[in-house]
């Protein structure tokens, strides 16, 4: 159990607009005091539960462990007051680093000249040295004249799984995938069907959350550099088994030969192609799987994406009335940038969700309720 007086402050990085969704799963996953700011969730935790976060939890792009916050008006201060903290405690003398800082509204306002300050103060107080090449990284957020200290725990960015190796064009992010799934009320307990699968994201996800699979089970992070770090303990919290045989399968279609042999093999890496199937064929060749009713998530093309949005409205149309056919009792997410792309699938949408860059692109996911039984 965590100890009080070990905690500090954790900044969960999540896409603007997606805050909420990532403060529902830290608190599902029993993160303490879950509190959602712009930009990201702060969670209380020791190192124990920095290391659980990195591995856990699906939406957040990176996990921050914070070491101080303090108040700074000028370099000679923030050179100062860095060299009072307690680097040693964190990192290793024998291990290089690298300092990344942002100014704004402050009276420090040259980003370069803070970090070099700092790093500075780090070298000089530790003795490890400076790499800009370095996996260990301290960041310093300079707003309104206070200087927030993290480290950065993860390393690559947390959608780096370790298993999609081959990807399409224009791939969604597995830890967008996931917040999206959460958004739907995805669970783990229900079918998913997606039918423009490109490299297998989505239905991979959906799997993977069903079996119980940990997101970071298969990949390095950068707290495995500190001088805080466990292999022991950590070996111990990776290796737990997965918690889960789902009952439901996994289904993704796409019309391209090459995302379908994408996909597989990005399953088969992830350990979850026993669970999801992949087929090559049309919108119009789509049907619903055998069993109790899911979800159906779908990220086609859109205009600034991939093509003209005016020659796309026919593909939606076809997405929306082949579902409205073939998919009754099932929910519909579809996410895209354009409410009149969502419109001409027809389908009964509530307000959208969002919005939230994708690859520079702001979109909204649109999500119905059950679709009616059709009349004939």
């Amino acid at each position: 159990m965590t100890d009080p007086k070990n905690e500090f402050e954790l900044f969960l990085v999540v896409p603007p607009g997606l805050e909420a969704a990532l403060s529902d799963e830290a608190r599902a996953n029993g993160f303490k005091m879950p509190s959602a700011v712009k930009g990201g969730v702060t969670v209380r935790g020791d190192w124990p539960e920095v290391w659980r976060a990195n591995l856990e939890l699906r939406g957040a792009s990176r996990v921050i462990a914070r070491m101080a916050t303090f108040r700074v008006l000028h370099l000679a201060q923030l050179d100062k007051r860095s060299r009072r903290l307690p680097w040693g405690a964190i990192l290793r003398p024998d291990r290089p680093f690298r300092v990344e800082a942002s100014c704004k509204k402050s009276r420090i306002y040259h980003s370069g000249a803070a970090a070099q300050r700092i790093e500075t103060a780090i070298h000089e107080e530790l003795g490890a040295d400076v790499s800009p090449e370095a996996e260990v990284c301290v960041k310093a957020h300079i707003e309104n004249d206070v200087c927030t200290i993290g480290i950065d725990t993860s390393g690559d960015l947390l959608h780096k799984r370790g298993h999609k190796q081959a990807v399409n064009k224009a791939p969604m992010r597995e830890t967008l995938a996931a917040l999206f799934l959460r958004l739907c009320g995805y669970s783990g307990n229900e079918p998913v069907v997606d039918p423009m699968c490109g490299s297998g994201t989505f239905i991979i996800e959906a799997a993977e959350i069903a079996a119980g699979l940990k997101p970071g089970r298969s990949r390095h992070f950068a707290f495995e550099e500190l001088a805080t770090f466990d292999e022991a303990a950590w070996s111990r919290m990776r290796k737990a088994k997965a918690s889960a045989e789902p009952k439901v399968g996994f289904y993704g279609s796409d019309r391209d030969a090459g995302a379908i042999s994408m996909s597989r093999a990005n399953a088969e890496r992830a350990g979850v192609s026993d669970i999801t199937e992949f087929r090559q064929h049309a919108i119009s060749d789509l049907v619903a799987p055998d069993g109790p009713p899911g979800l159906v998530i779908v990220n086609p093309p859109y205009g600034d994406r991939i093509g003209d949005k005016k020659h796309l409205h026919p593909l939606y149309r076809s997405l929306g009335q082949t579902l409205l056919s073939q998919f009754s009792g099932w929910r519909v997410g579809v996410i895209t940038n354009e409410a009149s792309l969502a419109s001409a699938t027809g389908l009964p949408f509530a307000p959208a969700k969002g919005p939230v860059s994708h690859g520079g692109i702001r979109v909204s996911l649109f999500l119905t309720e059950p679709l009616p039984k059709r009349v004939r």
